[in-house]
């Protein structure tokens, strides 16, 4: 044995404390990010691999035409705004599956519930039944829910359009695109906007021409399409407090 290594192996163990989130997450929280209980459960810190810019909740000056307290969607620059009365919005980074690249024109929030439960639709266990036959029963309100902390549920006239505007566990699909869901936002995000928006709420969603005109190429199109992914009914149903990667809604 080196000296070196002797040293080592006779240091004390370091001391973790539970109030430091460096010594218990492994990384200093970013603000507006950090830990946060919520609805009886603990969120962890969103980690900052994830929160590299453009990927994270900002205050801009809004560039669209849209009017205060609407919200619009840019599916290929992967942005949602709300949209504020001085000429700015917030800003909040989204990933949008391929159910969500199917949204068009405008929409009405008409609903919205924290700690949703979720129930794949007909068409989803049709045509992808690997993903989501496993959960044709519904899986509950709570962190292992596809839908995470919120959802607000998107309406065509009076009808339900089966669009949501939703939360994930999914870190790695905000800024990016699916081969399934609607429109996702870190937990956190979709927490802040939640309590922003009223009922009810109109929604536009940007052409590809217009994100175009009014981000530029830099912006737009943004981010890659990931691969589905496929979860066990058991880390599902089992989730207290852990984390899990939505099976895509």
């Amino acid at each position: 044995m080196t000296g070196s290594a002797a040293l080592a192996a006779c240091a004390p163990a370091p001391t973790v404390s539970p109030d430091d989130p460096v010594s218990r997450y492994g990384f200093a929280p970013i603000e507006g990010y950090g830990p946060l209980q919520d609805g009886g459960y603990d969120l962890p810190p969103v980690p900052p691999q994830y929160l590299a810019w453009p990927n994270r909740r900002q205050l801009v000056f809004y560039e669209g035409e849209r009017p205060a307290g609407t919200i619009e969607i840019d599916p290929y620059a992967k942005f949602l705004y709300y949209i504020l009365g001085d000429g700015t919005a917030w800003r909040y980074p989204i990933a949008v599956g391929r159910a969500g690249l199917a949204l068009r024109g405008q929409t009405t929030i008409r609903q919205k519930k924290e700690w949703p439960g979720w129930t794949p639709t007909k068409n989803m266990l049709r045509t992808q039944p690997d993903v989501y036959g496993p959960f044709a029963g519904g899986v509950p309100g709570g962190v292992a829910s596809p839908l995470g902390a919120r959802a607000l549920y998107l309406y065509r006239g009076g009808r339900d359009s089966y669009f949501r505007i939703h939360g994930t566990n999914d870190l790695r699909s905000i800024g990016n695109s699916g081969s399934a869901g609607c429109i996702r936002l870190f937990n956190h995000d979709i927490i802040d906007l939640y309590d922003r928006v009223s009922i009810p709420t109109e929604v536009n969603v940007r052409t590809e021409a217009d994100s175009l005109r009014l981000l530029g190429p830099t912006l737009s199109p943004r981010g890659v399409e990931l691969p589905p992914t496929i979860v066990s009914p058991e880390s599902i149903y089992g989730a207290t407090e852990v984390a899990v990667e939505d099976p895509g809604v």
